[in-house]
């Protein structure tokens, strides 16, 4: 059974894993309950969530209308999928370190990579630490 007047922010969670392959007789009951805060965020303070418009990060499993969880208080490296604030355009996109400078890339092959100018006004407003994929 459901507990009511659970914890808010807190959702019930299934005692079993449910497979993905064959189907198997299911629970009806729950055995305790995941606070989605505490899994999701570590910095409450330095955490926002971001809705996602366009497709450039599809392949990454970020789609258009998803929403993401970005830290701020992350440091960005080579590879970190940011929320990014170039010439006062946001954007989000995979970074980049290389020897010729940063690079701001999108995984859809569609979109080319946006090779940051030396002179541009660069800010990584956060780290990409989750999304919220809708289905």
């Amino acid at each position: 059974m459901i507990k009511a007047g659970a914890e808010p922010g807190h959702i019930p969670v299934a005692p079993v894993a449910v497979p993905a392959g064959y189907p198997s007789p299911s629970q009806d009951y729950f055995s305790s309950e995941l606070d989605l805060n505490e899994h999701l965020i570590k910095d409450k303070t330095s955490t926002f969530v971001v809705r996602v418009a366009g497709d450039s990060m599809e392949p990454a499993g970020i789609s258009d209308g998803d929403e993401i969880i970005v830290n701020r208080a992350l440091a960005p490296k080579d590879g970190s999928v940011v929320v990014a604030i170039l010439d006062d355009e946001l954007t989000i996109k995979r970074l980049r370190i290389t020897r010729a400078g940063i690079v701001l890339q999108s995984d859809n092959p569609e979109y080319p990579p946006i090779r940051v100018p030396e002179l541009s006004d660069l800010r990584i407003w956060g780290v990409v630490t989750w999304c919220l994929h809708h289905v």
